[in-house]
């Protein structure tokens, strides 16, 4: 779970910025003796938000399939370990084969029958035809009756039709030798497919049946990745588009790569369809059967200000979407520009205005937001808007951040957030002040 859960999201944040001023900075009282919240704020840009689709994706090995017998019996060797790697054909498994040994046998001898029988139809044909000869010549002298053409003709055709019958009874022998010839050289299974062996699930003594599963075999050099495309993604969603991929196991390893394939059928019920990555996986590091999260870049949106999600506010009080404006703060060049080379963390300002402002998304991507409503420049608070709605308060003291600073905060999952408020060494006095 990559996003953070908004509730704990704010408290957390709301922590990690009074964390990170100690317990001299981080508020500060005024004149009435009442306390002026410490807030965390980064200044709006102008320009194109990258647009982008994250989903959840399945990772199989390329080629990957399943290995199953295509004849029933009991397992007399397994050849192969989980792990191996092995060539296309090379033996995996060997099936006990008298039963087929005994069949092909049988077979063999049945034709052997059939031959010998088409033989004979073919000898009874060539007696018939040599008697028809003979009697034609009879017939041009005169030398015999109709009646025996008549009773040889008949003769013929049945000799024929005998021929003819065993033609096709060899033809079925011989086709009956293949198909036990085929059954068993199936004894043997044969791996279809170079590639590593996993999953075995097979046992010398077992009984196997072409329902049972004995192998699963990819080849881990290269990876595939599916992800399900919805009817309404699939109409800024295509083939070509890059990806990134990432995933808890792997850290901060990212790898990329884009759109394959799209299923052009949508799932009966559930109107969805299949996409498919394509990823090199020379190191391993992608597991068959890993999730993991995809972001599919479709394109920019239109020009507008740009405004981190977490700047994004709704008002108890009101219901309005907006955000909290530091309309009074400015930060002197020089260390706008530390602060966007990421080399420093701005100090607590002097007490300045807040306000909040209504705005209107206009486009939302992984980590910001194209907003209407306020100009770029504009300092907006990310960390510390429930202090301000819980006191009612209209000023704050702030605290420049960069973009940079800003994403990472909004990437860290709950628990990673907490360590490090933990690692900084909370004041008891700061904390409770939330």
């Amino acid at each position: 779970m990559k996003k953070l859960f908004y509730p704990v999201a704010l408290v957390l944040f709301a922590l990690y910025a009074v964390s990170c001023s100690g317990d001299d900075n981080n508020v500060n009282n005024s004149a009435s003796g009442q306390v002026v919240p410490a807030v965390e704020a980064v200044q709006a840009q102008f320009g194109g938000l990258p647009l982008e689709e994250r989903l959840s994706g399945i990772v199989t090995a390329g080629n990957q399939v399943d290995i199953y017998p295509r004849i029933s019996a009991p397992v007399e060797e397994v050849l192969v370990q989980t792990g191996e790697e092995v060539e296309r054909g090379q033996p995996l498994v060997r099936l006990r084969d008298n039963e087929y040994r005994e069949r092909l046998r049988q077979a063999e001898a049945n034709l052997r029958i059939n031959l010998a029988q088409e033989r004979q139809a073919r000898a009874s044909l060539g007696e018939i035809e040599s008697q028809m000869r003979r009697q034609r010549v009879l017939a041009e002298r005169d030398l015999t009756s109709e009646l025996e053409m008549e009773r040889l003709k008949a003769q013929l055709e049945s000799a024929e039709a005998s021929l003819e019958l065993a033609n096709a009874q060899v033809e079925q022998a011989e086709s009956n030798v293949e198909e036990q010839k085929d059954a068993l050289e199936q004894t043997v299974i044969r791996a279809p497919i170079s590639g590593t062996v996993g999953q075995r699930a097979v046992e010398v003594g077992m009984q196997v049946g072409t329902n049972t599963r004995l192998f699963t075999i990819g080849d881990l050099s290269r990876s595939k990745v599916t992800v399900n495309l919805t009817e309404r993604m699939m109409r800024y969603i295509s083939t070509g588009q890059s990806v990134r991929i990432f995933s808890e196991i792997l850290g901060d390893t990212v790898l990329t790569g884009e759109i394959s394939r799209i299923s052009p059928f949508l799932g009966a019920g559930s109107f969805s369809t299949e996409a498919e990555i394509d990823v090199g996986n020379e190191t391993r590091l992608l597991m068959p059967g890993m999730f993991v999260t995809v972001d599919i870049m479709y394109g920019e949106s239109e020009q507008a200000t740009l405004i981190p999600l977490s700047a994004i506010y709704r008002h108890p009080n009101t219901g309005e979407t907006g955000v909290f404006v530091a309309t009074n703060f400015g930060v002197e060049a020089e260390m706008l520009e530390e602060l966007e080379n990421g080399n420093t963390r701005g100090q607590l300002s002097n007490p300045t205005d807040v306000e909040f402002i209504p705005i209107e998304v206009i486009a939302r991507g992984r980590d910001a937001a194209g907003v209407a409503g306020i100009r770029s420049g504009q300092w907006v608070v990310t960390v510390g808007q429930n202090l301000l709605v819980r006191d009612n308060r209209g000023t704050a003291r702030v605290r420049p951040i960069s973009w940079n600073q800003i994403m990472d905060m909004q990437r860290l999952q709950p628990q990673d957030l907490l360590r490090e408020i933990m690692n900084g060494d909370i004041v008891q006095g700061s904390a409770s002040n939330l």
